[in-house]
């Protein structure tokens, strides 16, 4: 693990991995890291990536899947302001100068590279996937009904909690705005609750590109009890 204000050492195609893993804010197979990027994150790249606690890969099931680590986030925001690797070409070193502007960009904006990143529903498939339809913008009241009618075919039984990346999920194309209004809107009724969860590195990049922010908290998990 690298120290909060240390940037590892790494190779051209490591630092490619870990900027494609972040603009996607995903878990992405290698066939999908293929066709996104035109290589698979394996062998000796992936072993160090794993070891240095940037990258979680499963390999429970082919093709193996990797996704950002809270470590690989932070290590990825920095990549800038480490050294170029000695056999980074032209390429690498456009990629690094564009990271920089990014991270001063998303600084003056108080805005965090993964909500920047996050994917909505209604975000194109990768290459070669199905058209997703537009978003569906419902009336505000017709949205808190289907997020209480998803929410409850979901639950196991009334006040459980229900990540959100699974609320989204079943409400399809419904308009992310209008969800997140209704969502922020629940929240000061009786009965209903949403919040963070609490231990951070066991969220997914879906559990965050679904979070909701009320306040100044990205919340992931949502739970409707007797009013």
């Amino acid at each position: 693990m690298t120290s909060p204000t240390d940037v590892p050492t790494l190779t051209p195609n490591q630092i490619n991995a870990l900027v494609v893993l972040m603009v996607e804010a995903r878990e992405l197979t290698n066939n999908e890291l293929k066709e996104l990027a035109g290589f698979a994150l394996t062998g000796a790249d992936n072993a160090k990536l794993v070891k240095l606690g940037l990258v979680e890969t499963d390999r429970s099931h082919r093709p193996f899947s990797h996704q950002l680590t809270d470590e690989g986030w932070r290590v990825v925001r920095q990549l800038h302001a480490g050294t170029p690797p000695r056999q980074a070409g032209s390429a690498t070193r456009s990629l690094l100068t564009l990271l920089s502007n990014l991270h001063r960009s998303l600084d003056r904006l108080r805005l965090s590279h993964a909500d920047f990143f996050k994917q909505a529903p209604g975000t194109p498939a990768p290459a070669g996937g199905p058209t997703p339809s537009a978003p569906v913008v419902a009336e505000p009241g017709a949205v808190e009904a289907l997020i209480r009618a998803a929410y409850h075919e979901l639950a196991r039984k009334p006040g459980s909690w229900v990540g959100l990346a699974d609320l989204r999920e079943h409400l399809g194309a419904q308009d992310r705005a209008s969800v997140d209004a209704a969502l922020r809107a629940m929240v000061r009724q009786e009965g209903v609750r949403i919040i963070p969860v609490a231990n951070t590195k066991s969220l997914t990049a879906r559990d965050r590109a679904a979070a909701v922010r009320i306040g100044d908290e990205e919340n992931h998990t949502l739970a409707i009890g007797p009013a």
